[in-house]
């Protein structure tokens, strides 16, 4: 049996998520293109229109203010980009963190490299941006703010409500994009009252598929579209949807939201016994207090990560060092560096990442494996 802990790199989708697509893509009736006149096309555009009304329900906004794209990554560069893009004279400065994901970060590198001011401000050991700097930099030429809601790799929670304070103080006319690609189905979100502009978000990360990712785009915002062609979703994402992946996506969504505050607070529970463990045998907990339940980044003394996560595989247990995106590149986590955390105890982090399917017998079977790693191995 194996145990996987790498949730924040991907999720295994639902058996009723992948027998609805099943159905979707060989029914006699389902498998056209939404864009065709014909009968079959308008099928397949009324399972599209669904889809959206669905997600709009869980989300709160309207379904006129969202737009499918292919992945989490495709909605975060359409959000920053398109929309500095789009209005030339909101301003030259984005501000942001360099804990974002790498989306966010090469996005804003392009900007860069545009002429764009990008102001990185710090932070903490918390995983927090420094409110204060914010507050200094944050004037009238600031166009934008990109944060990440939860960070994959930290699992540290954005203090969104603080972020917007000081924007409505400051500058009312800078819009703030928000990545939720890793709170979305852990956290509550309800777009229409949480304040940001734009939001990005992606399927395969709530137990849906993966090649399907979802972009709000608050109402009178203007982006510019990042893919162009035939003019699909009123010209902002153009190429041919995917009737499928919108209902898997959809379902998915509900799913995650049958009992989301149980869930976290099952999930809270779990993750403290865990690290309680994982003290216990000499590891260093690396993720804020406050994280995410789901995300639980430790260091391992004596091990450097990829050692721990071999011997980890080995023993059928599945977890990951940095993020999916930057795993093949040998490195330091630039996230936990960018947050104060001291190299030594950065190169032997390991991230745990779970999902609402994990158990406390999983959870108590890493702790015996990790002991067993110990007493095997440790120098």
């Amino acid at each position: 049996m194996s145990i996987y802990f790498d949730n924040s790199a991907t999720t295994k989708p639902l058996p009723e998520v992948a027998r609805l697509v099943y159905e979707t893509l060989c029914g006699e009736e389902t498998f056209g293109n939404p864009g065709s006149l014909h009968r079959l096309g308008v099928l397949a555009e009324k399972n599209l229109n669904a889809s959206a009304e669905k997600i709009a329900s869980v989300l709160s906004c309207k379904k006129e203010e969202l737009f499918f794209t292919s992945c989490g990554s495709e909605s975060v560069n359409t959000s920053i980009m398109g929309y500095v893009h789009a209005n030339p004279r909101m301003g030259k400065k984005i501000i942001s963190t360099r804990t974002e994901h790498k989306a966010s970060l090469e996005s804003l590198s392009r900007l860069e490299q545009e002429g764009y001011e990008v102001c990185y401000i710090p932070v903490g050991l918390d995983g927090r941006p420094d409110l204060d700097a914010l507050e200094k930099e944050l004037d009238e030429n600031t166009a934008l703010l990109t944060f990440t809601h939860v960070n994959n790799e930290s699992g540290a929670i954005l203090p969104l409500s603080d972020i917007i304070a000081i924007r409505n103080k400051k500058n009312r006319n800078t819009k703030i994009h928000l990545d939720c690609v890793q709170s979305l189905g852990k956290l509550p979100i309800a777009l229409s009252r949480m304040g940001v502009d734009m939001a990005s978000f992606s399927g395969h990360k709530i137990h849906a598929l993966k090649g399907f990712g979802l972009l709000y785009i608050k109402t009178g915002v203007r982006v510019q579209p990042l893919i162009l062609g035939g003019g699909q979703q009123k010209g902002m994402r153009s190429g041919t949807q995917s009737p499928y992946l919108a209902s898997a996506f959809a379902l998915a969504l509900e799913k995650a939201y049958e009992d989301i505050d149980g869930n976290l607070e099952k999930m809270t529970a779990l993750r403290d016994g865990f690290s309680s463990e994982l003290e216990k045998i000499g590891a260093a907990i690396l993720s804020p207090k406050d994280a995410l339940p789901y995300v639980l980044n430790v260091s391992f003394p004596s091990f450097q990560s990829e050692t721990m996560l071999h011997c980890l595989e080995e023993r059928g247990i599945y977890v990951s060092t940095v993020s999916a995106c930057s795993s093949k590149i040998k490195a330091v986590s630039y996230v936990l560096l960018e947050m104060g955390v001291r190299r030594e105890l950065a190169k032997n982090a390991v991230r745990f990442s779970f999902s609402r399917f994990n158990t406390k017998d999983e959870m108590d079977a890493a702790i015996a494996a990790i002991s067993e790693i110990y007493e095997k191995y440790k120098v």
